[in-house]
């Protein structure tokens, strides 16, 4: 269930360079920041921050950014006020359906700056409702069973409480209840599964098959999209091609 694309999603940012880390980095800590303003600065508290700090480890997010993030969250320090949610829905090449999550401060900016993107990429940004009926909010964990074997892993992640597991060779990709995220990664910690990943997730009910050509016109749009400040996330229902994925995460 478009397994290949998560995956693929994870190599580049494990490999991205010093600048797109940094701007990883600088969405991050918005994510950091909205989760304490909504919720407060008390991750025990607070799921949606607890969330967000093990994204912000899971990518060696620097402490001192994160402390800054909390703080603008909660007041201390000036910063979350005018960040305002929204998702927004598109189409790509194939007939691709497109979810893109945005936190900006400036709600015009990010339209323009979406509606261009999808254009030059061969795509176009849709009304609301056009898409989301396509995808299912989940909790999404993966894992690379490495040096464990991925059936078993399988099993302890269904135990654990998972609703769904894909497994492809050594990778093991762990779908959950949105509220039962941290449950399951906490059990799989406990047994000694460390996740690459854990994150909510928009998961398509199904995908579209794209030959060559269309998949790597998508990628290059997610890509595209990716890179725009106000972007948080972006999710696509496309199948692609495993060559495809292997040599565009190699780029």
């Amino acid at each position: 269930m478009g397994g290949h694309s998560h995956w693929s999603q994870v190599k580049r940012q494990k490999g991205a360079s010093d600048a797109k880390r940094g701007q990883l980095f600088t969405k991050l800590g918005r994510e950091i920041m909205v989760a304490a303003r909504e919720g407060g600065g008390d991750p025990e508290m607070n799921p949606r921050l607890r969330l967000a700090l093990a994204k912000g480890r899971e990518n060696n997010m620097p402490a001192d950014t994160v402390e800054r993030a909390i703080k603008r969250g909660t007041g201390q320090l000036e910063g979350a006020a005018q960040l305002v949610a929204a998702t927004f829905e598109g189409y790509g090449p194939g007939g691709v359906a497109i979810l893109v999550d945005v936190l900006a401060d400036n709600r015009n900016r990010a339209v323009s700056s979406l509606r261009t993107t999808f254009s030059r990429g061969g795509g176009s940004l849709g009304e609301s409702g056009c898409v989301a009926w396509q995808f299912d909010s989940k909790g999404l964990i993966l894992i690379e069973a490495s040096d464990r074997d991925p059936e078993e892993v399988a099993l302890m992640a269904i135990d654990a409480g998972a609703e769904d597991v894909d497994v492809e060779d050594k990778r093991v990709e762990v779908h959950t209840a949105p509220q039962n995220l941290e449950k399951v990664r906490r059990a799989l910690e406990e047994m000694g599964v460390t996740p690459l990943s854990a994150d909510l997730s928009m998961l398509p009910k199904s995908t579209i098959s794209l030959n060559e050509k269309q998949a790597v016109q998508v990628l290059k749009l997610l890509d595209n999209l990716e890179e725009l400040d106000d972007v948080q996330r972006v999710y696509s229902n496309g199948d692609f091609p495993d060559e495809v994925l292997v040599e565009y995460a190699s780029r």
